[in-house]
């Protein structure tokens, strides 16, 4: 009895008091701190030397040791991506029209199949998304000779309208909807069918409301494959008048492969600033639907 009581006694006496756990917890986040902001600062340090580059003549730009600082600092780059031989706003105004486009149908055809799919009962309906799922194994690159061939007999290719048709219908978003779609209450469907609302009622003003942070999580996504899209504009698209910004950058390379790198990263940064702009506005509701996913998982 001694002997237990003793060690009893030991081990309360080992125990860490409340404020030596605090200290390693704070020595602990501290750490994680540090290394947080040491990879952070890794990532970033390749954007910040595009950013400053797009400042610098061309000849400066990769000297060594790099300088951090442009000398002489000038804005000659934007003025001849924007206002030179091939402007900039050309290529924003389509990719915009592109992105825009295909944003806006896949949310909806996206939304639409995923509120099928999850909400409604029919026969074959999960052998039937089986199905549609298992697209996503075919490589994208397998698609794009059919498309070529398809889009030429159909006469638009060559047109906007070849890289808008094939983003409105993703089997991702159909998926990544679904799943979302799932986790609601079914009891809030049958409440609004007993008051006589119909499917498209219940999607329109009760499902599509509840889904805000996934949407908008989707609409990221399709935004930012579709900016930085380049293979299908490359093989769907001879006129420069319809490039996109992926393909407009190319522009700066000659016959010969000799690049222009100064104007390269301003168009670069110019080109990036949409999708930071995208993210800012929406990344409320990113990182909700990221938190409700965790909580779930």
């Amino acid at each position: 009895m001694a002997s237990a009581l003793t060690r009893e006694g030991a081990r309360v006496h080992a125990a860490p008091s409340p404020q030596t756990r605090r200290q390693r917890l704070r020595l602990r986040w501290l750490v994680i701190s540090i290394v947080m902001w040491v990879i952070g600062i890794i990532f970033v340090l390749p954007f910040v030397w595009m950013i400053v580059s797009s400042f610098k003549r061309s000849i400066d730009v990769f000297s060594l040791p790099v300088r951090w600082i442009p000398d002489p600092f000038t804005w000659a780059n934007y003025i001849e991506v924007w206002t030179g031989a091939h402007p900039l706003t050309l290529y924003f105004g389509n990719s915009l029209l592109v992105t825009g486009a295909r944003v806006i149908g896949e949310l909806f055809t996206s939304s639409l199949a995923a509120y099928g799919f999850a909400r409604l009962r029919f026969r074959g309906r999960d052998g039937l998304f089986f199905l549609y799922i298992s697209t996503l194994i075919v490589p994208f690159q397998l698609l794009l000779v059919p498309r070529f061939m398809l889009f030429q007999q159909l006469g638009i290719y060559d047109t906007l309208w070849a890289l808008i048709l094939p983003g409105i219908f993703t089997a991702f978003g159909t998926f990544l909807l679904r799943q979302f779609f799932l986790t609601i209450p079914q009891e809030l469907s049958d409440a609004a069918r007993i008051d006589g609302a119909s499917d498209w009622q219940i999607y329109w003003r009760i499902i599509l409301p509840l889904s805000k942070p996934v949407l908008a999580s989707l609409a990221i996504l399709a935004f930012v494959g579709s900016w930085n899209d380049y293979e299908t504009p490359l093989i769907m698209l001879t006129s420069d008048q319809n490039f996109t910004i992926p393909l407009g950058l190319t522009n700066y390379i000659d016959d010969s492969g000799g690049i222009n790198p100064s104007l390269i990263m301003a168009g670069a940064v110019s080109a990036v600033l949409p999708v930071v702009i995208m993210f800012m506005a929406m990344q409320r509701q990113f990182i909700q639907a990221l938190a409700r996913a965790g909580l779930k998982g």
